[in-house]
């Protein structure tokens, strides 16, 4: 059986994420050829590589979450040098850490997985991290439906990952509500916004390749007053037309016509002139579905923040830090096994300059509050008990 299931993958495309229920969506979608196709790597082409602003939300993310410290720790203190902290800051001779997280946030993005691999090191520390393209790895369920291994497919060669005590691939994804082994991009959600905001970009294109005008209507009426054209007659002028009065370096360029023809020039209509502001709609809803203000994305028309100093703090507070402290705890107790002891790793806030206010505010309160102990308040403020022989204040 599992041989009949590879050669069946031989003779797919390669590069397509796997799914059980893949086949049944694609024959579902086959006749929309409205949109654009929904699976990763197609996604990926149209809203990261092909829309500029599903480009600056990943990256904004990604870059911003993976700038943040981190900080590791246990139930007694916070470890200055630790194997896995030596292990996150130089991961494999390519990447460093800020590099490594930023891959790894750019594929849960993009795909809603992000696939962490440890090399090296099956009882003792990994020696070495590679973040793995989401699209390229299937997760292979056992018959209890949870995940026995997971397979890396490039072309027709397969490499086959299986899920053990300490596993060598950590496996993080968003919460999908009809999955149960695959995440949910935010990029899916925002798939009908980025085809409307492509559209936009390509109806101003042909406009500026026509003058910045639309086209307007040849019309003909014959001498015998036949209203219609010849076959040698139409492909001529079309002919004409596409040769002589298409494109910018024909701006402006005087059309002569023969007896018979006439131009008639079309203008826009007040509804046709709302094609840019569908595409700042569609430019606000991308931006919505990453959680990114559309102010830090320049968008214009958005007046949701007083100011950006308000919205680059939302941006951290409500998208950046959950996502970098979610990847952070995974990442942790996935490499404490490696380890063989009870880590946490979480990003240190307090070295965040635009949560600089919140944490001036939260310290203020902790530090007045009389009434609790000197072990209760490092609580508060996330911090590991306090060494023993220590003044208690």
């Amino acid at each position: 059986m599992v041989f009949d299931f590879l050669r069946r993958q031989t003779a797919e495309m390669p590069e397509q994420k796997a799914s059980a229920t893949g086949p049944v969506v694609a024959y579902h979608s086959a006749g929309r050829v409205a949109w654009s196709p929904r699976d990763t790597v197609s996604l990926t082409r149209t809203g990261f590589s092909g829309n500029p602003v599903g480009y600056r939300s990943v990256k904004l993310i990604a870059e911003s979450a993976a700038a943040l410290p981190l900080v590791l720790q246990d139930g007694r203190q916070r470890f200055d040098a630790h194997p896995v902290l030596s292990l996150l800051a130089a991961p494999n001779p390519a990447q460093g850490r800020a590099e490594l997280f930023e891959a790894l946030f750019g594929q849960l993005l993009l795909s809603g997985d992000g696939y962490l691999e440890a090399v090296g090191g099956e009882d003792t520390m990994p020696a070495e991290l590679h973040v793995l393209r989401s699209d390229r790895m299937r997760v292979v369920p056992g018959a209890d439906g949870w995940p026995v291994a997971y397979e890396y497919k490039v072309g027709a060669r397969a490499h086959r990952f299986d899920v053990s005590e300490t596993p060598t691939v950590c496996h993080l994804r968003n919460f999908h509500p009809q999955d149960d082994h695959y995440g949910f991009s935010p990029l899916q959600a925002a798939a009908m916004a980025v085809d409307v905001h492509n559209a936009a970009s390509r109806w101003s294109k042909a406009l500026l390749d026509n003058a910045a005008r639309p086209s307007g209507a040849i019309v003909y009426k014959g001498m015998d007053g036949a209203g219609s054209l010849s076959s040698d007659q139409y492909d001529r002028l079309v002919n004409e037309m596409e040769s002589h009065h298409q494109g910018a370096r024909n701006a402006g360029r005087p059309m002569l016509l023969e007896g018979g023809l006439d131009w008639k020039p079309m203008g826009f209509s007040p509804s046709d002139m709302e094609f840019q502001k569908t595409k700042e709609s569609a430019a606000r809803e991308i931006a919505l579905a990453f959680g990114v203000p559309p102010m830090l994305l320049g968008i214009q028309g958005d007046a949701t923040y007083a100011n950006y100093q308000e919205a680059n703090r939302a941006f951290y507070r409500l998208t950046v830090v959950p996502l970098a402290t979610r990847v952070a705890a995974t990442v942790g107790t996935w490499l404490s096994r490696f380890a063989g002891e009870a880590l946490e790793l979480k990003p240190d806030l307090d070295q965040v300059p635009a949560l600089a206010g919140e944490r001036d505010a939260q310290w203020a309160r902790v530090r007045e509050a009389d009434f609790l102990s000197t072990a209760e308040k490092r609580r508060l403020l996330g911090l590991p008990a306090q060494a023993d022989g220590a003044a208690d204040g």
